[in-house]
């Protein structure tokens, strides 16, 4: 495991960097969110499994 903590961007940082974005894997929409700053720090599911963000409130 790494501990680089630099971001894409080349800046260096101790915090949690997450994005999300929707990804085609294997012919299907998938809704993905990572931690950026972490390797093998993420988790995805079906896009047609995960909620409008209106829905977490």
């Amino acid at each position: 495991m790494s501990t680089d903590t630099r971001s894409p961007g080349g800046r260096v940082t101790g915090e949690p960097e997450v994005v999300a974005t929707v990804d085609e894997a294997d012919g299907s929409a998938r809704f993905v969110v990572a931690d950026i700053a972490r390797d093998e720090a993420w988790v995805s599911a079906t896009a047609t499994k995960a909620y409008p963000l209106d829905e977490w409130r």
